[in-house]
């Protein structure tokens, strides 16, 4: 086997959290980020990665060490009202997510002129739900591997504008920093999109599925033998995961901040009107790609933010979890997977506008984020826990100074509602 072969058979969980990352309410926040600052908050990605590495290893970690995810071990080791909290909380921002995700891609397929905008939203959470039920884990994540090459869009729509890399150079290198509120709530909603409590819970638990298709079900505490491969493993896929996504959202602010800040277009609210903005001054190329990669990415983080929020529930009641499971093995798992899809599509048909579907998802995930990394960084620091895996060193230090950076990012969101 070429080391390239081998290299492309490492990469699974990371690679599909990171990837679903850069969702459509992701490239929204992008997008906005680009138009209003240019590549004024560029610097803000860079910045991120070592800590999203830092806390997404951790969660694969525990996975992979204990043999449960998330919610399994909060059941078993922490109190129950904390539990409640976090699951219940997860549910209710990932549904909110889902709904605003399809909504992209559903006005996505309606400016490319191909229907309305709201059937395509059923359709897609219809058909997504499909591929998880049907589908067998391992051919399913196949799938989703695949999807990922939606966001090789954003390659290419930098490739068909005029960018001024030694600026962008400067910029990431030397940023403008600014300190209005505006500026400070773009930060922050980078941060708050860069890190989210989905993406944790879902990488833990497909550290489970790995282990019970290869490994049966056993953690590295009950088969140490293993030890050093897995955590190779899961280093690199996490590394490459986070660097692809964080590298897509770059290519996604390099591109509006060339096109839409450049000419006077600073007030960018969603994807649509982003794709929008670009076909007139970048071109069809640039619109037709942009389009086309929001409905991509849709595709592979709606069964994420779906498949995480059931984990979580179903691991939290002690029910079998996990796309591995026969439907009729695990109906609760599937039926909160089925409710939030439903939800999310029902959300197109009423008052709430996906933004503010967006927006209070984006709030939760924010409030939510903190108690779950501080916990997540606890677990990992266990010896009854983890054994002798106990994390230590530069990743217990990233993983708690992500923390304490959310932490401070949730300050600054409460801070920006009492005074705004």
């Amino acid at each position: 086997m070429s080391a390239w072969r081998r290299f492309l058979n490492r990469l699974g969980p990371g690679l599909i959290t990171g990837a679903a990352d850069d969702d459509p309410s992701g490239i929204a926040t992008y997008s906005q980020g680009g138009a209003m600052f240019g590549f004024g908050t560029l610097w803000a990605l860079v910045f991120t990665y070592p800590l999203m590495v830092a806390i997404q290893t951790s969660s694969a970690r525990i996975g992979l060490v204990t043999g449960r995810g998330l919610a399994a071990n909060l059941r078993r080791a922490y109190p129950a009202w904390l539990m409640h909290f976090v699951v219940y909380a997860l549910l209710f921002a990932n549904t909110l997510n889902i709904g605003a995700d399809l909504a992209a891609m559903g006005q996505a397929m309606a400016l490319l002129r191909l229907g309305p905008g709201e059937l395509w939203a059923v359709f897609f959470g219809l058909f997504t739900l499909s591929l998880q039920i049907l589908f067998p884990y391992q051919r399913y994540v196949r799938w989703l591997k695949f999807l990922t090459l939606g966001l090789l869009a954003y390659v290419g729509t930098v490739l068909v504008v005029n960018v001024p890399w030694l600026t962008v150079l400067r910029e990431v290198v030397w940023p403008p920093l600014r300190f209005n509120r505006d500026y400070v709530l773009t930060v922050v909603a980078i941060l708050g999109t860069t890190i989210s409590p989905y993406l944790f819970f879902w990488q833990a638990a497909q550290e489970v599925e790995e282990l019970r298709t290869r490994r049966r079900g056993l953690g590295l505490r009950r088969r140490p033998l293993d030890a050093d491969e897995e955590l190779h493993r899961v280093r690199v896929d996490t590394s490459f995961g986070m660097g692809f996504s964080n590298l897509v959202a770059f290519f996604i602010m390099v591109t509006t901040g060339t096109v839409l800040h450049a000419h006077g277009i600073t007030d960018i609210a969603t994807t649509e009107q982003a794709a929008t903005a670009l076909r007139p001054l970048a071109g069809d190329a640039a619109y037709l790609l942009f389009s086309l990669g929001i409905i991509g990415t849709g595709l592979l983080a709606v069964p994420v933010l779906s498949g995480s929020a059931a984990y979580a529930w179903a691991e939290s009641l002690g029910l079998p979890a996990g796309l591995d499971h026969r439907i009729d093995a695990a109906k609760g798992y599937y039926g909160v997977m089925a409710v939030a899809v439903a939800i999310g599509v029902l959300i197109n048909f009423t008052p709430l506008h996906p933004i503010q579907a967006l927006y209070y998802s984006a709030v939760v995930n924010g409030i939510v984020s903190v108690p779950i990394m501080a916990v997540i960084m606890h677990m990992v620091s266990r010896r009854q826990l983890m054994g002798r895996f106990v994390v230590s060193g530069r990743l217990r230090v990233l993983g708690w100074l992500a923390t304490g950076v959310m932490a401070l990012a949730v300050a600054i969101l409460f801070w920006s509602l009492l005074t705004g």
